[in-house]
């Protein structure tokens, strides 16, 4: 594809962004950057979150997923939707209740100081990693599609994309992301949307009948019963909701943005609706990820194949056919969503890195108004230095990132759903002190415990860990309470 026009697609989507921030930094105040005055429509967060929900990583990862794991992955989006209503109906009203800007502020109520500035580190380390997890696939996408022509070099791409989401959300932080998410979230479904059509075109088929081939294809599998495998239904579901709540309802970055809200009925109706968006969404990837495979069998385009008969590198699937195979328009779409997809999986996620960071940490809410710009700014450079260098590290990483992501997540977010679990539905008093070794040891014993039943019994936790981890966390915290 032609790299002048990819580079003006990306300088005609940053004015666009420029232009929102401008707008949206007028008559800010000294909380405009961290809660949006509290005045974001909560129809616009929930369309503007399906973006950061989905990010890069569901643009790319989740249709060449289905190669490998069928329509799996689905049960775990039901889980999801279940763990929604848990938020919806009990962590919102906390939240509200208590008037946080950190939700992680509520451990400081419930237990004490170190276990408020262990859960907000916790948050700290899960988020950054997955920033820039999300961030890498996306990055390197454009690197092929538009830096290496100019041979500009793979972490100057990075540091690029970095200090542009900086300039667009440096001023009023979440109350632009609200905006430029739903701009962001428009351009991820359309890359989708048109893809599927071009493809249904070339080859000829309906929308009845390429629901027929999709409903058809040996991919086209949902339910997985066998107990050992990672993809077993039960172990699906319920991580589905555990993550769910984890990543979503304990998050800084996705709950920072329903703190938005005007009021707790209509965050409850942003999250409500959020779920069953991104539900419909995802499905439509993942049958996108169908058609992709039909496109590459009936055209004779060779993909590359494990010894074991797995699709290697299934995350070069979509980015493969759309700008090599799909024609100009096609190209340009899907170049558009993952533009969508870098800046949404990166700049809600150092906003909320950056406030989590200087309320629970710095103690910013004391301050004056020219200490707070100058602390917020330090920290957003900071974490963006962070984010960069973890995505180097993993820059030669192979596979689909989202099962990366998740495995991640439930070994870095399972203590933070023991410690919310405990503090909500009992009122044991327990040893703050020791609550940091109890939040290490428990991810360390989840790691030992899957290593040992998968290399002797051939059992895999599979995203279900998050749940081990969080019970061992709930365990050990009771062996810390107080008489």
């Amino acid at each position: 594809m032609n790299p002048i026009l990819v580079l003006s697609a990306i300088v005609i989507y940053f004015v666009l962004l420029m232009t929102i921030s401008y707008f949206t930094s007028k008559g800010r105040s000294d909380e405009t950057y961290f809660t949006g005055d509290r005045q974001s429509p909560w129809f616009l967060v929930a369309f503007g979150m399906v973006g950061a929900g989905l990010s890069g990583v569901t643009f790319v990862s989740l249709p060449g997923m289905v190669g490998n794991n069928n329509f799996y992955f689905y049960q775990f989006i039901l889980g999801n939707v279940v763990g929604y209503l848990f938020i919806t109906f009990v962590l919102i009203p906390l939240y509200y209740r208590l008037r946080l800007v950190s939700v992680y502020s509520y451990l400081q109520e419930r237990f004490g100081n170190k276990t408020y500035k262990t859960g907000s580190l916790f948050f700290l380390v899960s988020q950054s990693f997955g920033a820039a997890l999300r961030l890498l696939l996306a990055a390197k996408i454009l690197q092929f599609a538009l830096f290496d022509k100019f041979n500009i070099p793979f972490f100057l791409t990075v540091i690029i994309i970095l200090l542009l989401v900086w300039l667009y959300t440096n001023k009023s932080g979440i109350k632009t992301i609200v905006w430029t998410d739903t701009m962001q979230t428009t351009f991820l479904i359309l890359g989708a949307v048109i893809t599927i059509y071009t493809i249904m075109s070339s080859l000829n088929l309906s929308v009845g009948q390429s629901v027929q081939e999709i409903v058809n294809h040996k991919y086209f599998e949902i339910f997985n019963w066998d107990g050992k495998s990672s993809n077993n239904f039960y172990k699906q579901f319920i991580a589905g909701i555990l993550v769910a709540i984890a990543m979503i309802g304990l998050d800084q970055n996705m709950m920072q943005k329903t703190l938005t809200c005007k009021n707790k009925w209509d965050a409850q109706k942003n999250t409500l609706t959020y779920s069953l968006i991104l539900a419909v969404t995802q499905f439509l990837f993942m049958g996108l990820g169908v058609l992709l495979y039909l496109y590459a069998e009936n055209k004779g385009i060779s993909l590359p194949i494990g010894d074991k008969g797995q699709f290697l590198d299934t995350d070069t699937l979509f980015p493969d056919l759309a700008l090599n195979h799909l024609g100009l328009i096609a190209g340009m779409f899907f170049l558009l969503g993952i533009i969508a997809a870098s800046f949404s999986s990166v700049d809600s996620a150092l906003t909320a890195l950056t406030t989590s960071f200087t309320y629970d940490f710095l103690d910013i809410s004391h301050k004056s108004s020219k200490e707070k710009r100058k602390l917020k700014n330090w920290v957003l450079v900071g974490f963006s230095g962070v984010i960069f260098v973890i995505i180097m590290l993993f820059s030669n990483s192979r596979g689909d990132v989202i099962s990366l992501i998740f495995k991640v997540a439930g070994y870095t977010y399972g203590p933070l759903l023991g410690l919310y679990l405990f503090g909500m539905f009992t009122k044991i008093v327990i040893w703050d002190k020791w609550v940091p070794l109890i939040c290490v040891m428990a991810p360390i014993a989840t790691y030992l415990l899957s290593m040992l039943l998968t290399n002797n019994w051939g059992f895999d936790f599979g995203f279900i860990n998050i749940a081990v981890n969080g019970l061992l966390t709930i365990m050990g915290l009771l062996i810390i309470k107080k008489k």
